[in-house]
């Protein structure tokens, strides 16, 4: 199952990217061996995701999620912790 995903780093930027595998993914980041932007911020925590129907919707969602501004992304973050808490 393709995923959509935002990790908040160790200077409090928010990257966002796509997995099949959150755990291996995640891993591999704050191994910095996964995207170039999260390596000298390590390390880094994940803090949203969706699960998405295939790999074209994951890259399309994250598209639109990297074109939001900061608030805007700490609104999903904030959301997404307040549905879990459910």
């Amino acid at each position: 199952m393709p995923y959509t995903y935002m990790l908040r780093c160790s200077d409090k930027t928010i990257y966002v990217g796509w997995t099949v595998d959150l755990e291996a993914r995640l891993k591999a980041h704050n191994e910095g061996v996964g995207a170039r932007y999260t390596r000298g911020r390590l390390p880094v925590e994940l803090v949203y995701w969706e699960e998405q129907q295939d790999k074209s919707s994951s890259l399309k969602r994250e598209a639109a999620i990297r074109r939001l501004n900061k608030k805007q992304k700490e609104a999903l973050i904030a959301n997404f912790y307040n549905k879990e808490q459910l």
